[in-house]
């Protein structure tokens, strides 16, 4: 599999470089976020790692989000990479489009524990698999995702998450529970991460009342609101 660096430390760049390719992973790395959508248009990487902020003074924010609006790039998985360890940037980073997010100093092992969930919560799922529910349509085979007929557009754990709810319609289910299913176990990944994703699914689905909240329990995919 083929991972995207963009870092510019190049003490870092050397030992992910280093440890990546131990696993048998490709590496390319860059240290400019302007590079990023042509770099990941053109050698289509597994997975990105991202840092905050980058040599060219681009904010890794702002890529992560540029990628998650681009249609040919939307589904790679994103992990972020960065010093900041305030809770507000965590949140802001995920409700941006990064599938994961780690804060330097990091544990290389932890981190190739997370790219391998992450890549093995980003592969197909059942891919002759068509799912329904009210006008939301999910196609495996394609891993597009259509309301009323028009294309939807959702990262990688946006689409798990929405893969699990719609096999599981009406259905209440809690953080953990959700974390459990679509994150898999084993996995530090904080509650909050849930309502994070939830919010952006939401907003791509264009419709916060779809998936309604139960108050101290969870959530469900319900059409019964209006």
């Amino acid at each position: 599999m083929k991972i995207l660096v963009v870092e510019d430390e190049p003490a870092i760049v050397y030992m992910l470089r280093y440890n990546l390719e131990k696993q048998g992973y490709q590496v390319i790395d860059t240290e400019k976020g302007g590079d990023v959508i042509e770099l990941a248009t053109a050698q289509k990487p597994d997975l990105i790692l991202l840092d905050w902020r980058l040599a060219d003074n681009v904010d890794g924010v702002d890529v992560c989000y540029a990628l998650r609006k681009n249609q040919r790039l939307h589904q790679i998985p994103i992990i972020m990479l960065t010093a900041r360890a305030q809770d507000g940037d965590k949140v802001k980073a995920l409700g941006t489009g990064a599938d994961d997010y780690m804060t330097k100093p990091f544990s290389i092992v932890e981190l190739l524990a997370r790219i391998k969930a992450v890549l093995r919560r980003a592969a197909p799922m059942a891919a002759g698999e068509t799912l329904k529910f009210a006008d939301l349509d999910m196609d495996m085979a394609q891993c597009k995702v259509f309301r009323s007929g028009k294309p939807i557009h959702l990262g990688p754990t946006e689409f798990r998450l929405l893969h699990f709810f719609m096999r599981h319609p009406r259905k209440v289910f809690g953080r953990d529970e959700l974390l459990s299913q679509v994150w898999g176990d084993n996995i530090h990944v904080e509650d909050r991460t849930v309502d994070v994703h939830i919010r952006r699914l939401r907003r791509s689905l264009g419709d916060p009342d779809i998936i309604r909240t139960v108050r101290k329990t969870g959530y469900a995919l319900d059409d019964s609101a209006g």
